[in-house]
């Protein structure tokens, strides 16, 4: 590699894992990064965890220094200094000294951007009202403390139901906060189904949280010594903290200014070695789009693994290294209240909008064996093509070993594996840690059966059209305690003796409790000659659904 001096604009997790990237594989190379914040390198997901005092010293979050930078990789590191315009002609970086307002250039051989996204403000009357947040960086972080400390803050409005909107929930509930969540859709963590946020929102109301959903807020006022928020509905709550959680927009002005490619979502676009339009230029982190591994469609996808990976990838092109950034399939999680959300790959929304044929199952398996005490149930749902059965996604929701199973079906997505190779997956067993057929291994039989005609699938969804017998296999206790409307209740051990009350012309939807009796009803029903199917997911599915 010959000689290059290389300006890295913004630290955080792209940036800086670019640039120690960078000095791994050269020496000669001069690397100056360059942050507009106090800090180079910080853990901004741990943010809500800091204000809801869990981790109480704020150096915890410091992933790396100045100081850190200069000594172990010879980067040079300038806080406090934002970079204002590129000229692409001449290579030079214009930027401003915040400590000392001085304007100056940086030439350079190779830019990375990567400054990031900014939390999304919308133009409400009110919004810049004291005591209005976002949670961004450390210096939010110690304002929304310090703000809580001196106003003796009892009640909060959050705005968004993403991750940041759950998490600060949780943690302001912690802190004996009386929480209100308003959530412009119709439920939270959007990037979930909706069925499947509904143990969320359960849990949130459990808790006390006050869930507003499917209304956005409208204006913002300042009455007497609080605040109040005005949904597009009318209603009104009173606070004394309002967090931002809308979501976050790409850091593209710098980008914009020069000239450089956008895409649709306002992130620099880049190819497949983070390189921009301009083959001088790389970008990395929450401030550009990436293609979906799966869908190859665009999208703006702002985690940390991804762009941990984007800034490795974009130093090894830089440095002439055979490399390609395969793209993202959107792997998160997410811990509030007790629940783990966590997902992989496409939801059933956007399998639907791209017109694929596909199909999906609903469990809710245990997390360990169910002999072993205090095994938690594991509400997933599974999405596959049809008919090769190739993984398209997974959603989790539990308690315990919810991103665990996430995790195995994340990478056979990247290996391009079939729900016929999770039946055969090979997972660690003992009985507190998981079941001898592991709750992944249940999905991809599940799904292998019906795909290969032995106990075919139908879902809830498909009964408004249905016009045949409704069976429902539980004991008589769970039908009288609760069954769907028009169902004939034949308990599995009796099954084999009423067949004769059953009609073998007669299309037959079975149901149990989650599935599994309704499997064995469903192929016992089938090897007597009837035209049976299991309803995925049972009557459990069928109670989040209505």
């Amino acid at each position: 590699m010959t000689k290059q001096k290389i300006l890295i604009v913004g630290g955080v997790a792209g940036g800086a894992s670019c640039a120690a990237r960078l000095r791994r594989l050269s020496e000669t190379a001069q690397i100056i990064m360059f942050e507009r914040g106090s800090f180079v390198s910080f853990a901004n997901c741990g943010l809500p965890y800091y204000i809801g005092d869990v981790i109480t010293d704020e150096h915890k979050l410091l992933m790396a220094t100045p100081q850190l930078f200069q000594e172990r990789f010879n980067v040079e590191v300038r806080l406090e200094t934002e970079a204002i315009a590129i000229d692409r002609e001449q290579c030079l970086l214009t930027l401003n000294n915040l400590k000392t307002g001085e304007v100056y250039q940086e030439d350079y051989t190779t830019l990375v951007l990567a400054p990031g996204a900014k939390p999304i403000r919308p133009r409400l009357k009110g919004i810049d009202l004291p005591g209005i947040f976002a949670v961004r960086n450390i210096p939010d972080s110690r304002m929304i403390r310090t703000w809580i400390e001196d106003h003796q803050v009892k009640r909060a409005v959050i705005v968004g139901g993403g991750f940041i909107g759950l998490e600060m929930a949780e943690n302001l509930h912690e802190k004996g906060i009386q929480v209100t969540l308003i959530e412009a859709q119709t439920q939270v963590m959007a990037h979930i189904d909706p069925e499947m946020a509904q143990p969320v929102h359960q849990v949130l109301k459990q808790k006390g949280v006050n869930l507003q959903l499917g209304d956005g807020v409208a204006e913002f006022n300042q009455v007497e010594d609080h605040l109040q928020v005005k949904t597009r509905s009318g209603a009104i709550f009173d606070t004394d903290l309002v967090i931002l959680g809308i979501g976050v927009t790409p850091e593209n002005i710098l980008a914009k200014e020069a000239g450089l490619e956008l895409g649709q979502k306002g992130g620099i676009r880049v190819n497949d070695q983070l390189q921009t339009s301009d083959p001088k230029i790389w970008a990395v982190g929450d401030v550009i789009e990436v293609k979906n591994y799966l869908s190859q469609e665009w999208e703006h996808i702002t985690l940390a693994n991804p762009a941990n990976r984007e800034g490795r990838v974009a130093a090894d092109a830089i440095c002439g290294r055979p490399t390609k950034f395969r793209g993202v399939q959107a792997t998160s999680v997410c811990g509030a209240f007790g629940l783990v959300i966590a997902t992989t790959g496409l939801n059933e929304k956007t399998v639907k909008k791209l017109g694929w044929n596909y199909d999906k199952v609903y469990l809710h398996p245990g997390h360990h064996a169910s002999y072993y005490p205090d095994a938690q149930p594991i509400d997933l749902k599974l999405i596959y093509a049809v008919p090769d059965g190739k993984i398209l996604g997974v959603q989790g929701i539990g308690t315990e070993g919810v991103e665990k199973r996430i995790d195995v079906v994340a990478m056979a997505i990247q290996g391009n594996l079939t729900v016929f190779d999770l039946e055969e997956a090979e997972l660690c067993y003992a009985p507190q840690f998981g079941s001898a057929k592991d709750p992944i291994n249940l999905a991809g039989m599940i799904s292998a059966n019906s795909l290969k005609g032995d106990a075919p699938l139908k879902h809830w969804q498909d009964l408004d059209s249905f016009k045949g017998l409704l069976l429902d296999v539980r004991e008589n206790h769970e039908f009288s305690a609760g069954h769907v409307p028009k169902a004939v209740n034949i308990p599995l051990p009796q099954l084999r003796d009423r067949l004769g009350e059953l009609n073998q012309d007669q299309d037959i939807f079975v149901y149990c409790q989650v599935g599994q009796r309704g499997y064995y009803a469903t192929r016992l029903l089938r090897l007597n000659g009837f035209k049976a199917v299991n309803i995925s997911g049972g009557f459990k599915t069928y109670q989040t659904l209505n």
